[in-house]
């Protein structure tokens, strides 16, 4: 663990070559010139952002004196990012209820007799109950997935009519939105699950057109190869994504730009809803970034069917033949 953390430290390397935040060397230095055990918060935000708790002990001989010390990185990265969710979630649904209990009060008040602000105000009280709606459904399908436990579907799925059922779902909202979406599909099956496939490629469809419409073109594109996984990807010639933001995509409320996202009606839940998804499938779900201006990509891969993949095809075909015996 240290050293996929740090790297390969070297016997009599300097620590400042792996362990860089000033806080910490003061802390190292304290502690051997004091002999008194250390103890500090480290945050390393390479390759991506994990957070330790750092403990610093002397081992004492059988004189009393330190004949060597003890660096101790107890990893906290879960357990700061769930106490970020818990304050997100709040916040999520403090701002619509702030913005319903003043127009409440305007109805209740000033405007009590004032038709003209009953229908704007109970407008955009509906919007923000919706809104709350959404954040729920969204957050207790979130909930059931991460407690489902079970094997990866086996069900063979072909992904050419899916995703086009999709693409043809979102086709108002692309018009709408001036967006064209493009296809690249070779006939392909792939293991899993229709229903959660479709809402896999709804969410990172929809997610491309919304905000990649600046670069008017979404396209989805298959990448095969004999016996190996398939790569999906979903890509978008909009704004892009900052690079130091792309590992933290797939987490709960975590939006790159916050009104952006509320103002497409975003959850903050979606890309969550999609990593679960793929990895229930067996599969990974990744984004890159172009860049500013060059758009974004999401990588779904997915596995063959099983047959497919040779991992049981020989069983299989002995089965075969073992059933027709019997018969």
């Amino acid at each position: 663990s240290a050293r996929h953390a740090f790297g390969a430290i070297e016997p009599g390397q300097h620590i400042s070559a792996r362990i860089r935040q000033p806080a910490t060397l003061d802390m190292i230095r304290e502690t051997l010139a004091t002999a008194r055990n250390g103890q500090m918060e480290y945050t390393a935000t390479l390759p991506t952002e994990s957070v330790y708790m750092v403990r610093m002990i002397p081992a004492f001989d059988e004189k009393d004196h330190p004949s060597f010390y003890v660096l101790i990185f107890r990893d906290v990265s879960e357990s700061r990012r769930i106490d970020r969710m818990r304050t997100d979630f709040v916040a999520e649904l403090r701002t619509p209820l702030a913005s319903l209990r003043g127009f409440i009060e305007t109805l209740l008040g000033p405007a009590r007799n004032d038709s003209a602000a009953h229908q704007k105000f109970l407008t955009i009280m509906l919007e923000q109950v919706t809104r709350m709606s959404r954040l729920v459904d969204d957050l207790m399908s979130l909930s059931r997935l991460e407690l489902k436990a079970r094997l990866a579907p086996e069900d063979e799925v072909d992904l050419v009519p899916l995703i086009g059922s999709v693409c043809d779902a979102l086709a108002p909202l692309a018009e709408d939105l001036g967006v064209e979406i493009r296809q690249s599909l070779p006939e392909i099956l792939v293991s899993g699950d229709r229903d959660e496939l479709t809402q896999v490629f709804e969410n990172l469809i929809e997610n491309a057109c919304k905000y990649g419409q600046e670069g008017k073109i979404v396209e989805v594109r298959l990448a095969a190869k004999p016996r190996e996984p398939i790569d999906i990807s979903v890509i978008d010639h909009g704004p892009g994504i900052p690079e130091d933001q792309v590992p933290r995509l797939t987490e709960r409320f975590y939006r790159v730009n916050v009104e952006s996202s509320r103002s497409k009606k975003g959850t903050g839940l979606g890309l969550a809803i999609v990593k679960h998804l793929v990895e229930l499938h067996g599969g990974s779900v990744r984004a890159k970034s172009g860049g500013p201006d060059r758009g974004a990509t999401f990588v779904v891969q997915l596995p063959l069917p099983v047959v497919q993949r040779g991992e049981t095809a020989d069983r299989a075909d002995s089965s075969d033949r073992l059933e027709r015996r019997k018969a």
